[in-house]
């Protein structure tokens, strides 16, 4: 009942405003035919009493009260032509549009588009009670956090969820608070790595190399943190020294693991001699970019990634096939909280990788890990 009443108050107080100058005359209207006709009774009421003292002669009386009953009645039908013009009409319609027709309306269009019968949810319900609501839930965990900021699991948690929804510098801290509380594993050190490698523009710098050895060091062979060394090789302009560590990842690797192409793509660049070149025709952080990228403030990166990111776009404009620029052009536009542009580029990069192919089947899981929307694209 409360919703219908500060509605009724709403409407009515637009109806006011809309109404307020409808209700003004126009000032010739109010000046001309009305003060006439003021003014000819006036006269009337003036001959009376000239009359009655002695001041004018009865004869002379009714010659002038006839010449002003004339014009009386003249004023009065030019007053009742007025009123009954077009534009008076008009007004009289836009009135009743503003009185009647508006709000009859509008609450036809929430009635058919409105939820009346949806009950009221305070902030405070809707956070008991966040069903799928992924920005609830994620508000729900933030509060809880602040009460207790010691609570690891609830950090470890927010995490990757931070980091699929591009929030990167808010998964940086999240993942450095559950190492400090509940200690280092190879899931947070390689996520901690992950974030601060897409901050950088897909730039390994030394923190993130540090976090991967630390990774590898817990758990050898661990082709998360394998990949990024090897990646942090190549970036650096080691070509042979990349090369074997992408041989080695092949080497163990299972044989439907889902990154296998990615690392033989290195491979074929690294041993045809092309890794500078490839690096540039992907619009890859040269070891220059690397070396530049590591005493940066936020602001400065955050304006380097911008460029590169532009850079790499026109690069792909003129070659859509190449994959990897794909990959990294999407994480890039989520770093940089452009969700139109990442979806979008999603889209036209399934266009040359069909969603079927394994390049395809790798963008996708991408899309989902980064929460891009994918339903229009795989149509």
């Amino acid at each position: 009942m409360f919703f219908w009443i500060l509605v009724a108050i709403l409407t009515a107080a637009v109806a006011v405003v809309l109404l307020l100058p409808l209700l003004r005359r126009p000032p010739a209207a109010a000046g001309d035919t009305g003060h006439d006709v003021e003014v000819y009774r006036d006269q009337l009421e003036e001959l009376k009493r000239d009359e009655a003292s002695g001041l004018i002669g009865t004869g002379e009386a009714e010659l002038a009260r006839a010449e002003v009953a004339r014009r009386l009645i003249a004023a009065s039908n030019a007053e009742k032509n007025e009123r009954a013009s077009p534009a008076s009409r008009r007004n009289r319609l836009a009135q009743a549009f503003v009185i009647v027709l508006l709000p009859a309306i509008g609450l036809c269009l929430y009635l058919a588009t409105g939820r009346p019968d949806l009950p009221a949810q305070p902030l405070a319900e809707r956070l008991a009670n966040p069903g799928t609501d992924i920005s609830i839930l994620i508000a729900r965990a933030e509060n809880h956090l602040a009460q207790n900021p010691d609570d690891g699991e609830g950090w470890d948690l927010l995490a990757p969820i931070y980091y699929r929804n591009g929030r990167m510098e808010d998964a940086a801290n999240a993942y450095a608070q559950a190492i400090r509380i509940l200690g280092p594993t190879t899931d947070r050190l390689d996520g901690q790595a992950e974030t601060q490698i897409a901050l950088a523009n897909g730039i390994i710098t030394a923190d993130a190399r540090k976090l991967l050895e630390q990774s590898l060091a817990l758990q050898p062979g661990n082709p998360r943190a394998g990949y990024y060394l090897a990646l942090a090789l190549e970036q650096e302009g080691k070509p042979e020294e990349a090369r074997a560590a992408f041989e080695a990842l092949v080497q163990k690797a299972p044989a439907d693991a889902p990154w296998l192409p990615l690392v033989k793509e290195h491979i074929t660049a690294l041993s045809q001699g092309q890794g500078s070149v490839a690096a540039d025709q992907l619009g890859n952080p040269t070891a220059d970019d690397v070396a530049a990228a590591q005493d940066m403030s936020a602001g400065d990166r955050r304006q380097m990634i911008g460029g590169m990111v532009e850079s790499l776009a026109e690069k792909l404009a003129e070659n859509p096939d190449n994959f990897e620029g794909w990959m990294r052009i999407i994480r890039s536009y989520v770093v940089l909280d452009q969700r139109p542009k990442a979806e979008a580029a999603l889209k036209t990069a399934l266009e040359t990788f069909p969603a079927g192919s394994e390049n395809g089947k790798q963008l996708l899981a991408l899309a989902r890990d980064l929460s891009i929307s994918v339903e229009d694209s795989e149509q």
